[in-house]
């Protein structure tokens, strides 16, 4: 394979059109719009663009927040060329669009982290309830920065918000539940949903659920149902989504536990 490489693909979650990932040496993007709004990482090397005509950069540790409509080019700040990760977001404050053509860039370690997780998320069809909450984190602590806030870092206590999260959640185990539809019945926002029940729960959401459906896999495997209907059943989007859960919480692959 050549030093120009590029993956992307539509991860099927409301709020993300695409994801992008790409190792470019000598590529360089002529200057061009987007109509979403440009979230990019750097994860080797650096980048050079010129946005509404002012020169800027890319470092590894920032984030930086390109938005629709507005011109922007590309390059390599670097000889030894660049690797960077981009979603390109459609759902995103447009008030915030003069915010972001001034200061693209956030210097932020835990919005860095969690861009990171995010895209880690993505990598695997199936966790829509992960990547709808990473997703609300990262919109929300980078609207605050773009609105001249401070993130908060502290957890939200709201009880009752979270233990009506519970109860969705546990009414929806085999279908699934989206964030923003169970923030819309619980009148709150997506990322204080996900803040609120992690501080009561001692988890988020997206894992509280997929421990439901585990829990749900060992019933039906015990029950004697096969291997390839449980995932299903059960909820997941497949064999491999199974798989890796179960595996991650109880030591074993599915095939291996009802023996």
């Amino acid at each position: 394979m050549g030093p120009e490489q590029v993956r992307a693909w539509n991860p099927g979650v409301p709020g993300i059109e695409e994801v992008f990932h790409a190792r470019f040496v000598e590529h360089a993007y002529p200057r061009h719009t987007h109509s979403t709004w440009t979230l990019l990482v750097v994860d080797d090397g650096a980048v050079r663009y010129d946005l509404d005509r002012a020169e800027h950069g890319a470092l590894g540790r920032s984030v930086t927040l390109l938005p629709p409509g507005v011109a922007h080019d590309g390059r390599s700040a670097t000889s030894g060329g660049l690797r960077k990760r981009v979603l390109y977001l459609s759902d995103f404050p447009e008030g915030l669009v003069g915010r972001a053509v001034d200061r693209p860039s956030v210097l932020d370690d835990a919005l860095r982290g969690a861009v990171d997780r995010l895209h880690r998320v993505l990598e695997h069809p199936g966790d829509e309830l992960a990547a709808s909450s990473g997703l609300a984190l990262v919109t929300d602590r980078l609207a605050t920065h773009l609105g001249g806030g401070v993130p908060d870092d502290g957890p939200v206590r709201d009880p009752r918000t979270a233990a009506g999260l519970r109860d969705l959640l546990d009414a929806h185990v085999v279908d699934g539940l989206a964030l923003d539809d169970a923030a819309t019945q619980l009148h709150v926002t997506p990322n204080h949903l996900v803040k609120a029940f992690s501080a009561a729960f001692g988890l988020p959401p997206h894992r509280y659920l997929v421990g439901r459906r585990v829990e749900v896999a060992r019933r039906l495997l015990l029950a004697g149902v096969p291997t390839a209907r449980v995932a299903v059943d059960a909820g997941f989007h497949d064999q491999a989504h199974l798989t890796r859960h179960f595996r991650r919480l109880l030591g074993v692959p599915p095939g291996r536990f009802a023996t």
